[in-house]
């Protein structure tokens, strides 16, 4: 066959659409929307490529209107899994020795058909099953998930020019082979983008995959299951499964040929994850790679030099877009008590502006949160906050599940740094605020380090470059993604790569080569040009008389 070193496609990040009225991808969405609405449908498992059905049929609806029936999905058993691993591994050599090129061009193709005539779907499809606004939806759904394909094709290209140095009469060249086995992908709710590159990640580097999306986000898991199948991913490479998180994982996680796990979800979740794989290593017949992201109790903090506005928009957006459902979602702010007041008051009035309702209204900012036990976890920790003389709510705090799960923009002040929803991840639109003492903010920059367990994301807020250096390096280990003068979400692939250390995971940073290097094995190939003749080297000759 014809032989070439190839330069894949420039990777630029996704326009950002605006959704303004009468805009041409308001009234796209909007029509998308409609047609979603006026259907039933039913997701099968693809197993295989293969469409799997099963005798339970499993109800979505939208988090924001209960009584709206989405469609079914078809609920798996361990037979399902086992069957999706069987299906991997005998794809496995075939999509192992497809050259690389046209790997890349698949997620190409998947990536231009996610951003041009799947875009209004897979918003709509996101809005619907997730609740989350177009905004919200646009900018993950449709552009972030086309830039995680398009910059992991780059990635890929950039690990497979990390060649070493030779010299005469030595060529060596590195190999960068696929998994010997199969990778699990176990992917979350809150966004439809980690719901692809999660799968998508180690198929580029020629891994076939079992992947598990989160009940709460099958609808759209449907939809990225159809672009990759569209785009040419072949049969076996990714099976998508539906069945509960225990039993996947008993079958998986117990496997001889278990390679390693793809996972963005709870860090409770993870470690029991990491423990059952410590505990069934034996088995294995590679160690596996655990790759992770998880929770994070994300910071905002402040000095008395900040401007208010900036702010006091940085905790709204930060805190309560997607209700607050974001692994980087601020979710803690130290306050000087000096300019605490002017934040109040200001914080107060916009709140009262924030509308709460349906995702395809486009004039709400917050939906409902993703299901039922969100619901009633946050709600238990709202009221706690009322009764607890260590905590205030001073804005929002009401819940309501009638129609859906709405819970307003909340706002609680602690009185002691420690208090619980200073310290615990609540996955919600709950920002709690502590007030500092202005000569006491090295102090409290000390407690902010240990007050949480997680190291995901956070932000500071000065105007005073002294204060800036001293922030940044102080709590260099607390964030794995950092921000200076913004709010601590909203990372972009290829801009700010996304990952947090302690307990918020691995800090792969998904996107980059860094993550795709967790889904390869190194060959390192010596070859000799000129072969010596003779095993003698100089040293053993004599010396000259």
């Amino acid at each position: 066959m014809s032989k070439g070193i190839f330069n894949v496609p420039e990777a630029k990040n996704e326009p950002v659409k605006s959704y303004a009225p009468g805009s041409p991808e308001r009234a796209e969405v909007k029509k998308m929307l409609e047609e979603l609405r006026s259907q039933e449908i039913e997701l099968p498992m693809v197993i295989g490529g293969k469409d799997v059905y099963t005798d339970r049929k499993v109800r979505m609806a939208p988090p924001h209107d209960l009584k709206h029936t989405l469609g079914h999905y078809n609920q798996g058993d361990s037979s399902h899994v086992e069957m999706a691993i069987d299906a991997a591994l005998e794809a496995r050599e075939e999509w192992a020795n497809m050259s690389w090129q046209h790997r890349a061009s698949i997620f190409l193709k998947a990536a231009d058909l996610i951003s041009g005539p799947y875009r209004a779907r897979i918003n709509a499809a996101t809005m619907l099953g997730q609740s989350k606004n177009v905004y919200q939806a646009e900018i993950e759904a449709a552009c972030e998930l086309s830039d995680f394909l398009r910059f992991g094709v780059k990635a890929m290209t950039d690990i497979y020019k990390m060649q070493p140095s030779s010299v005469r009469g030595v060529w060596n060249y590195n190999e960068f082979r696929p998994l010997e086995g199969f990778i699990f992908a176990l992917t979350p709710f809150n966004f439809t983008a980690i719901a692809g590159n999660l799968p998508a990640a180690p198929a580029m580097m020629g891994n076939v995959v079992v992947w598990k999306p989160s009940k709460t986000a099958v609808y759209s898991a449907g939809v990225v299951m159809e672009v990759f199948r569209e785009a040419g991913v072949p049969d076996g490479v990714i099976n998508l499964v539906y069945a509960s998180g225990p039993v996947v994982a008993d079958v998986v996680l117990t496997h001889s040929d278990f390679a390693g796990i793809h996972f963005t979800g709870s860090t409770e979740v993870f470690q029991g994850i990491w423990k059952t794989i410590g505990d069934n290593i034996y088995k294995y017949k590679t160690y596996p790679r655990i790759v992770g992201e998880t929770g994070g109790k994300d910071y905002i903090f402040a000095d008395n030099t900040v401007k208010t506005p900036e702010l006091v928009t940085a905790m709204i957006r930060g805190a309560y877009e997607y209700q607050g459902q974001k692994c980087s979602a601020a979710s803690r702010v130290y306050i000087p008590k000096s300019i605490w007041p002017d934040v109040k008051k200001k914080l107060g009035e916009d709140l009262k502006t924030v509308k709460m309702g349906p995702s395809e209204d486009f004039t709400n900012f917050v939906n409902a949160v993703i299901d039922e036990a969100s619901f009633d976890k946050l709600k238990g920790y709202i009221d706690r906050a009322r009764d607890d003389n260590d905590a205030e709510v001073l804005f929002g705090g009401k819940c309501d599940k009638s129609e859906g799960y709405f819970i307003e923009p909340t706002v609680i002040q602690a009185k002691k740094p420690d208090y619980v929803t200073m310290r615990e991840e609540l996955f919600g639109p709950v920002l709690t605020i502590y007030v500092y003492e202005d000569d006491k903010m090295d102090e409290t920059l000390d407690i902010l380090d240990k007050t949480s367990m997680y190291g995901l994301t956070g932000a500071i807020f000065s105007q005073n470059r002294y204060n800036i250096e001293k922030m940044t390096k102080r709590l260099t280990n607390t964030a794995g993604n950092f921000y200076i003068n913004d709010k601590p979400t909203g990372a972009i692939v290829g801009q700010q790569p996304f990952g947090g250390a302690r307990g918020s995971g691995t800090n792969d940073k998904a996107g980059t080569l860094f993550n795709l290097l967790r889904w390869t094995s190194i060959r390192s190939i010596k070859e000799s040009l000129v072969p010596p003749t003779n095993y003698m080297y100089p040293n053993f000759l004599p010396d000259e008389e």
